[in-house]
């Protein structure tokens, strides 16, 4: 363990981490008005549940205002930063249409004083972490704050999204968002290494590609494969796959998993279960007055789809790939009423209908607008045609693009889209309001994103160069969690897992080459960064790194999501773990270059690059007093004692572990 001193001297240390967005008592769990009370403990949208029946109980303090909580509590522990450079003006005065004249309007209406803008220190690793998952270097740390260039701001975030990092953190975020990950425990479906690497070179390419959003979203619905190893998103519809039913489970599943990712409307997930009158009432206005039949008729889209299996090698049944196929024998007939077991209640036929009556069967309809396939037209390639053209298809899109960069969404969750109360033309009937906390800034994020051609890059861009983006997480005045749903500031994250470890292995200086057993295709049999695996249930074989990222809770893209809360798990790892330990050596094979290269500075430049190297700042006054003092040297005026320590490199080392234990190396801000 390091020397505690550190911590006592430098503030703002890493206790914070066991601060969490969402802090329920039992009283919360057994009071939430959900007819299904094991939605709230079981599956992934558990706390969408929690957090919309809080809401529904008129308690949005049990989760809405966590963010804002813990903003307040990081940066009240945050250390002053130097100012950035004097060229970047704020104004108020918005461009008509912009993102900022939306959010402008309402600080005007509500009378809030948004927060200032963030300075360029804080822009700079910012920006590069949330594009990029990176830290910056220090040479670009320098370089941005020194450029007097008005448009650097716009030119840092260009060059961002042009670099391959991006590629690697947003493959990431995709990879999440289709959960693309080797097994699904909570189903019995493996896609196996082979499938899983398919399905994350497809997210890889199509990003670097620069491949239109609403392209990508009709190929994973439309396409067929004889083998998810060879065509990789085919693993997505795959991902739907249930066992232990009737093929209506699949069935059920696959249509749930299109409704959410692609639409934002995870209640369609309980509509395939019960009529919503009864049961979400108090949850979702269109879904009350939605019926099970309803839903069944989306399903009946995919009711055609077979999900097979093959084998590679046919002597081991133990080891397969799948392939997705329509019209096969047994898959010709429309979604059919005759189901009494399974995962789902009895799909039963009404009294006197028989097999091969139309009664049996349901046919496809939209269940947004009543849409029909056409004539002779494939079932999916309808149903992938009605949702990309769907409005809500590019909502759902930008709003989840929203809720990364801001913390919470405009619809928040990002899957609880209420269809009946988002549009500010026709709000909805009392007591009911509109869902959106900027329903007019929702779709005209919408509009711009189809306008772009569905181009990711083009609304990441928008985002990140708005002064809502730019705003300070630090507010001067009194917050009040009113200002909540208004983005008055900009909300700290916590970095993920992977950009943590990233993170400690950049700044130290060491890049070791790992190795991910059964990913070899296409270029990628080695790498350095944790941001470039491609499922987050792995990591390197070496025994420390997994552990080390689980803590950070990077779920396992099925039943247990990523988060944000926090641990004393976390706290640990970074205090006493063999990812952060060996980083601090300066010998052996992991030794530290950051250390090695500088150990042989003054003092005073030292504390300098150690800062800028792991906090991308210089370290306060009161810092370096406190630095100097630890490494021995009096600083003129502080009346500290300051003796010299008995091993200079051993004091050094804990000056950097300290680093690593700081609020602001572990959250974004």
């Amino acid at each position: 363990m390091r020397q505690s001193r550190w911590l006592s001297v430098l503030s703002g240390c890493t206790v914070l981490v066991c601060s969490g967005f969402l802090v329920l008592s039992a009283q919360d769990a057994v009071q939430l008005p959900v007819a299904h009370g094991e939605c709230t403990y079981f599956g992934p949208q558990r706390e969408t549940y929690v957090k919309l029946a809080l809401r529904a109980m008129g308690r949005p303090g049990g989760s809405d205002q966590m963010l804002g909580r813990l903003t307040e509590q990081v940066t009240q522990a945050l250390a002053y930063v130097p100012p950035g450079s004097p060229t970047y003006t704020y104004d108020q005065s918005q461009s008509a249409g912009s993102i900022d004249s939306y959010i402008w309007a309402d600080f005007k209406a509500q009378g809030i004083t948004p927060a200032p803008a963030t300075t360029d220190w804080e822009f700079v690793r910012r920006v590069t972490l949330d594009l990029t998952g990176r830290i910056p270097t220090p040479q670009a740390v320098l370089t941005f704050v020194a450029n007097t260039d008005p448009q650097k701001r716009a030119k840092l975030i260009d060059q961002l999204l042009a670099a391959p990092e991006w590629v690697d953190k947003w493959t990431m975020f995709y990879g999440d968002l289709l959960k693309n990950t080797v097994s699904f425990p909570s189903t019995g479906l493996i896609r196996f290494a082979a499938g899983r690497n398919a399905f994350y070179q497809y997210i890889h390419d199509s990003l670097a590609n620069g491949k239109p959003y609403n392209q990508m979203a009709n190929e994973l619905v439309t396409v067929s494969a004889t083998s998810t190893y060879d065509t990789g998103h085919a693993n997505w519809l795959v991902g739907g796959w249930i066992s232990n039913g009737p093929v209506q489970d699949t069935t059920d599943q696959m249509t749930a998993n299109v409704a959410d990712t692609f639409l934002g409307i995870s209640n369609v997930n309980c509509l395939l279960c019960h009529n919503g009158r009864g049961h979400l009432d108090s949850i979702s206005l269109w879904a009350a007055n939605t019926t099970r039949y309803q839903a069944w008729q989306l399903s009946s889209y995919l009711s055609h789809t077979q999900i097979g299996r093959g084998y590679p090698d046919s002597t081991n049944k133990n080891v397969y790939y799948w392939s997705l196929q329509d019209n096969t024998k047994g898959y010709t007939n429309d979604y059919t009423l005759n189901t009494t077991t399974g995962n789902r209640p009895a799909r039963v036929a009404p009294s006197g209908c028989k097999s091969g009556q139309p009664c049996y069967y349901v046919p496809p309809q939209y269940i947004f607008n009543g849409d029909a396939p056409k004539t002779g037209e494939d079932y999916r390639v309808a149903l992938a045609r009605d949702v990309t053209g769907d409005f809500q298809f590019a909502r759902a899109a930008v709003n989840y693009l929203w809720a990364y960069f801001f913390g919470q969404g405009i619809v928040d969750p990002p899957d609880s889209f209420d269809p009946a109360r988002l549009d500010p033309n026709n709000p909805p009937p009392a007591p009911w309001t509109l869902q959106p906390s900027n329903a007019k800034l929702l779709n005209a994020l919408a509009a711009h994103f189809i306008q772009s051609g569905y181009d990711v890059k083009a609304m990441m861009r928008e985002i990140v160069n708005s002064n809502t983006y730019q705003l300070s997480s630090r507010y001067p005045g009194n917050w009040s969690a009113t200002y909540q749903n208004y983005f008055a500031r900009k909300y700290v994250r916590r970095l993920w897992a992977e950009e943590i470890a990233d993170a400690i292995m950049q700044s130290s200086g060491t890049t070791p080459l790992y190795k991910l057993t059964g990913f070899t295709d296409s270029g990628y049999p080695t790498f350095s960064y944790m941001m470039q695996l491609p499922d987050v249930v792995n990591a390197p074989s070496d025994g420390t790194m997994s552990p080390f990222l689980d803590s950070f809770l990077r779920g396992n893209r099925d039943d247990q999501p990523r988060k944000q809360d926090g641990s004393i798990l976390q706290a640990l790892n970074l205090m006493n773990s063999q990812v952060v330990e060996p980083r601090l050596q300066v010998t052996g094979t992991n030794a530290s270059q950051l250390l090695v290269k500088n150990l042989s500075l003054g003092n005073t430049d030292l504390i300098n690059t150690l800062f800028l190297s792991v906090l991308s700042r210089y370290p306060t006054p009161l810092e370096m007093d406190q630095a100097l003092c630890q490494l021995g040297t009096q600083s003129a005026g502080t009346g500290m004692s300051c003796p010299m320590p008995a091993n200079r490199t051993s004091a050094v080392q804990d000056l950097v572990w300290s680093l690593y234990n700081k609020v602001d190396f572990v959250f974004n801000y």
